[in-house]
């Protein structure tokens, strides 16, 4: 996904779409030089335009698995130092370097999809170095997840080391979380485009969680806990289950699905398709010093 940030003025309100890739990438800075600082100077201007924008409101749609942290927060501030009223609405995977932007949202104004994930992480980089710089870039890191954490927190009400938990899960991978759980965390205020509950439904203002409350009525449907319905049998759940006069037409299933099973062969594996466990992928730079000393052997 190449990175894309479109401004689009529409009356008194000015969208703000956040597509792909955020900003530079560190991985990006060893391939390709010329391309990097083509889009470092689209990123450098859509930020200047962000940040002179002067509208009453302002809606920015995300829909971004991430990218570089450091342009991330130039966005995130960017935003911040608007007048007007900001509204953030993630879709789809919103990750990483697009959770800080997301923050940006003027009070109870982070918006998120019904069927999107959320997810933040530990931060990740790539370098090389000997031991000292490699130090150097663990504790940047270090650092790196504590301010996002603090960010975190400030929107959320909560903890800084509750967020930094939350970021350390799975090695560090975080955890993707749905809506309902992005709410919950205090990472969003609301859940847009959810279906809409019979007005009998609706919570009441006293009793916002009503997660318990939805298990229950549906283990009630299913014949599970104080009800006396019983729960379906197998055949009662089957679609392939007829009447006693339907009796051939499941022979012949039977019969069909014995024969697909006679006919299957055991999955074979080509030599060129397992790779050596010992295959390491090397960097781009390791790939130019082999390319290197190949030259120099001739």
């Amino acid at each position: 996904m190449q990175p894309n940030i479109q401004i689009r003025n529409s009356a008194d309100v000015c969208h703000i779409d956040i597509e792909g890739t955020i900003g530079v990438p560190e991985e990006w800075q060893f391939d390709h030089p010329e391309q990097r600082v083509a889009t470092y100077d689209k990123f450098r201007e859509a930020v200047r335009l962000i940040a002179e924008i002067d509208a009453p409101e302002v809606m920015v749609d995300i829909r971004s698995t991430g990218g570089d942290v450091n342009d991330a927060l130039l966005i995130h501030d960017a935003l911040r130092s608007l007048q007007g009223r900001i509204t953030t609405r993630c879709y789809g995977y919103t990750a990483s370097a697009a959770t800080i932007i997301a923050q940006a949202a003027s009070e109870g104004h982070r918006e998120i999809s019904a069927n999107a994930l959320y997810l933040i992480h530990r931060s990740v980089c790539a370098t090389e170095g000997n031991a000292a710089e490699l130090s150097g870039k663990a504790d940047l890191l270090i650092q790196t997840d504590r301010r996002l954490a603090e960010i975190y927190a400030a929107r959320a009400g909560r903890s800084a080391e509750e967020f930094e938990a939350l970021m350390a899960e799975n090695n560090g991978s975080g955890r993707w979380l749905s809506p309902e759980e992005t709410i919950a965390a205090g990472l969003a205020d609301a859940i847009i485009d959810a279906p809409e509950q019979p007005a009998a439904e609706q919570p009441a203002p006293e009793q916002p969680r009503n997660e318990a409350r939805g298990w229950k009525r549906l283990l009630t449907r299913l014949g599970i806990g104080h009800s006396r319905q019983a729960i379906p049998t197998a055949q009662d759940r089957n679609i392939f289950h007829f009447g006693d006069d339907e009796t051939p037409l499941r022979r012949q299933s039977a019969v069909a699905a014995e024969e697909a099973f006679l006919r299957a062969a055991p999955t074979r594996t080509r030599a060129c398709e397992d790779p050596s466990c010992n295959e390491t992928l090397r960097s781009a730079n390791q790939r130019a010093y082999a390319e290197d000393a190949r030259m120099f052997r001739k």
